[in-house]
């Protein structure tokens, strides 16, 4: 979507229906959402999420794009403060964006005649917070650059006046990602100008690969307003154009993905063993059996689905990034090692030394990139923005997804009787490919969360993602603030249902998996058997339930206080 004269022209696609998209104009943006089918995910060419000060060059978005934008440089505007948005005239909105930055800055008349718009778009966000993880911002050049894979060459426009080289530039550019000419090329419909037609069109390429779980924002995570309002500018992962076009085009992963991800990651990745314990284990009814993946290379499942996706995309000369400060970095470390390849890991000077130790020890170069989680996530996006290295994600990625689901394809294998599963969930990369390769057989997957941490529960209720508050002593590994749509899909058909457990459950899984089986297991890793063992899930008598331990990094130190 992109603001125009006559007030907004949206580029529309009904996935399920495989129809070519679609140009309308509508007077106001709330209009959309309105009728009987809205739009389950909207990309915007306007600021959403405005600040109460700004510093420096504007929000984090602005600063981070910029330098990718070459000539284009000057799309990118400064957002001022909500006081100067929300003013309607031009001299007071001025004098209110002197008074709210550092260094003072006025508004530009371009900037002002946006205002309506961008008010227009933070007041219906404000007024339904269902919509905030269904709207993204996006900026046409950035999404153009991604598909370039460089700045642009040409302009849009010159001296206000339409460019036809920009124009072509662009349209050739939209036709190789995946849409028709005809379409492209369609007259734009009263109300809005070609190049806002053009804009809503490249929109709309970032939305469906944001849906597709190849989003990528800017910064990485997403930051908030004081209102609770993302601010983060979308483009995508760009790869090969067969990974784009695949992107266009794929459901949710599947099946086949996961079979072939079994294959090329054969070798690779361990099989881990299965402990079968039978009926009367922890008090329970149950015939119960542990999966040990907590024996997995690099001590987690995510090794899985770190090579899946060094074997099935193209790694450039950068070689491979990743923000982590635990499992991720280490197993992606660990792949690129195995493949020869160059890792680049991203760290907050908060991680534990032991686990940036570890990262080191499998011969990854570690970069301090800040604070916290989010400076390191921010430095990774800079440095693969800049190298074209490719970015492994933990769990928003079909990639990541199908080779987490090679375990619950390895554990049918095991045991094929199996009647229910329960797996811990962060992110949620690891049940959405369990829940993958599970679906439409007879085996109920079930969700086990922190109860300080619920990312997965919270969007089921929704209908959608939410962001939600982490406090909990498995925070380290399964505290995802949000599981971001593609998980959303993979989860909302697949998976019967999330249990939360306190943490005292989880320490007591710890104690438990330790004191009687000698596993020295993380929080994270022992929080499937904690909805056991405090009764968050109760299995039937005579069901055959499997319960998966999934990793390794414990502090030994913390472990060794717990079991005392």
């Amino acid at each position: 979507m992109d603001g125009c004269k006559a007030g907004w022209i949206a580029a529309l696609i009904d996935t399920a229906a495989q129809e070519p998209p679609v140009l309308r104009v509508v007077a106001n943006l709330a209009d959309l959402f309105a009728g009987e089918n809205p739009p389950a995910l909207l990309a915007v060419d306007m600021p959403i999420g405005l600040p109460d000060r700004v510093s420096g060059a504007g929000r984090g978005p602005e600063r981070l794009v910029r330098p990718l934008l070459g000539e284009r440089q000057s799309s990118v505007f400064s957002i001022p403060a909500r006081s100067a948005v929300y003013c309607a005239d031009y001299r007071e909105a001025c004098r209110l964006a002197l008074e709210t930055s550092e260094p003072p800055r006025k508004v530009s008349k371009q900037g002002f005649h946006l205002f309506p718009r961008i008010r227009e778009i933070d007041t219906l966000l404000r007024t339904e917070p269902a919509l905030r993880e269904r709207v993204f911002e996006v900026h046409p050049e950035l999404a153009f650059r991604t598909m370039r894979g460089a700045p642009l060459t040409q302009p849009k426009k010159i001296k206000s006046v339409i460019n036809p080289l920009g124009m072509a530039e662009r349209r050739a550019l939209l036709i190789a990602a995946g849409l028709s000419a005809a379409i492209v090329e369609a007259r734009s419909p009263k109300g809005a100008a070609a190049d806002d037609a053009l804009d809503a069109l490249a929109a709309l390429v970032v939305a469906r690969h944001i849906l597709a779980g190849r989003g990528a924002p800017f910064p990485d995570p997403p930051g908030r307003d004081s209102h609770g309002l993302p601010i983060a500018i979308w483009t995508f992962c760009a790869g090969s154009q067969s990974t784009q076009d695949s992107v266009m085009t794929d459901r949710p992963v599947s099946r086949p993905m996961i079979e072939a991800a079994a294959e090329r990651i054969a070798g690779h990745a361990r099989v881990t063993p299965v402990m079968r314990l039978g009926a009367g284990s922890f008090g329970s009814p149950a015939a119960i059996s542990l999966k040990l993946e907590c024996l997995q290379h690099a001590g987690s499942f995510k090794t899985r689905g770190a090579f899946n996706n060094l074997l099935s995309l193209p790694v450039p000369a950068a070689g491979v990034a990743a923000a982590s400060g635990g499992n991720h970095g280490a197993a992606v470390a660990y792949a690129a090692r195995a493949r020869g390849v160059k890792a680049t890991i991203f760290v907050p000077e908060i991680s534990p030394a032991a686990k940036i130790e570890a990262i080191r020890r499998f011969g990854a170069e570690v970069v301090i990139g800040g604070a916290q989680y989010d400076d390191a996530q921010a430095a990774c996006d800079r440095f693969v923005a800049e190298t074209g290295a490719l970015k492994i994600h933990p769990f928003a990625a079909k990639e990541t997804i199908a080779g987490q689901g090679t375990l619950g394809r390895e554990w049918q294998l095991q045991e094929p009787d199996l009647d229910t599963v329960l797996v811990a969930v962060g992110g949620g990369g690891l049940i959405s490919g369990i829940a993958a390769w599970f679906a439409g057989s007879k085996v109920k997957v079930v969700g086990v969360e922190p109860a300080g941490s619920r990312a997965l529960q919270a969007a089921l209720e929704a209908k959608g993602p939410v962001e939600v508050k982490v406090a909990s002593v498995a925070a380290d590994s399964l505290g995802a603030r949000n599981v971001g749509p593609l998980v959303y899909e993979v989860c909302k058909d697949t998976v019967d249902h999330v249990v939360l457990v306190p943490d005292e459950a989880i320490t007591q899984a710890q104690v438990t998996l330790w004191r009687d089986f000698r596993l020295a297991v993380e929080p994270g890793g022992a929080a499937a058997l904690g909805a056991l063992l405090c009764g968050a899930y109760k299995p039937a008598p005579g069901e055959r339930l499997g319960v998966l331990v999934c990793g390794a990094n414990v502090d030994l130190a913390k472990l060794g206080a717990l079991v005392g």
